[in-house]
């Protein structure tokens, strides 16, 4: 019997998801690349210099370096990435389920998780990764289009916290959000024009499961999001949340969010 179409095309893309690889650039991202055990790793071309300072971790991942020339460097990234004679190509981590990351991930503390809606420019995604990594964020969650997949000016840019945080791409975030509605999370939408504050809608839920949602910065949150959220609130102080880089602002929530309370 001949296959629909529609799933034809669904494995194909599945096809050709498992064959798409990474290239990670810069000796930070590299290193951390090496030493991440969950990591798959295909090809790692450096310079002798960039050789000689990963010595250590390129002994323990087992790789055999490609010495290129740094005028000739023959890893093929974009002319303006600043590589620092140091190129790994590799496969995208799986983290799992949205439960797996969100439920049983983590430790003791409160779970705190970053929806991001249509967040696509890598440098923002990676400054929220690396503020999720400080803030103990058991994930970032975006879609797997119109939000910013991993790549190496990502990677560069999370300094090596797209190694340890999990950061999940869903297919659909309407339904990721009704997901931790059932794991008994409360979702907080950030937007400018919420008649409440994040502080105010956090009072009660500082030892409570708590999801903040944040939208690009121009459009900001979808209507279709903002029904999902269990309230819309505004970052206290800042004014119009336009005037917030989005990364700044899930640094500021995060805060906020995890800070213990004091009798």
């Amino acid at each position: 019997m001949k296959k629909p179409k529609w799933v034809v095309e669904k494995e194909r893309g599945k096809k050709l998801e498992a064959a798409e690889t990474v290239w990670l650039f810069g000796l930070h991202a590299v290193r951390d690349a090496l030493a991440n055990p969950k990591r798959e790793k295909l090809r790692l071309i450096v310079t002798l210099n960039a050789q000689t300072k990963l010595a250590d971790v390129i002994a323990q991942s087992g790789m055999e370096p490609e010495v290129s020339d740094p005028r000739k460097f023959a890893a093929p990234l974009d002319p303006q990435s600043v590589h620092q004679g140091a190129a790994l190509e590799v496969k995208a981590l799986d983290w799992g389920s949205v439960a797996d990351a969100c439920v049983s991930g983590g430790d003791e503390r409160p779970a705190r998780v970053l929806l991001l809606d249509r967040v696509s420019d890598p440098h923002n995604v990676g400054a929220i990764l690396r503020s999720a990594e400080v803030f103990g964020a058991r994930a970032v969650i975006g879609t797997k289009r119109h939000a910013a997949p991993e790549t190496g000016a990502l990677a560069k840019t999370a300094s090596g916290a797209l190694e340890r945080q999990p950061y999940l791409r869903v297919t659909n975030l309407s339904r990721a959000m009704e997901e931790l509605k059932g794991y008994g999370y409360f979702l907080i939408g950030l937007d400018g024009e919420a008649d409440t504050t994040l502080e105010a809608e956090l009072e009660g839920y500082h030892d409570r499961p708590v999801a903040l949602v944040l939208g690009a910065e121009g459009p900001g949150l979808r209507d279709k999001t903002k029904e999902q959220c269990d309230v819309l609130a505004k970052i206290d102080f800042a004014g119009d949340f336009g005037s917030l880089n989005v990364s700044n602002a899930a640094a500021v929530s995060l805060y906020a969010a995890t800070r213990q309370k004091t009798a």
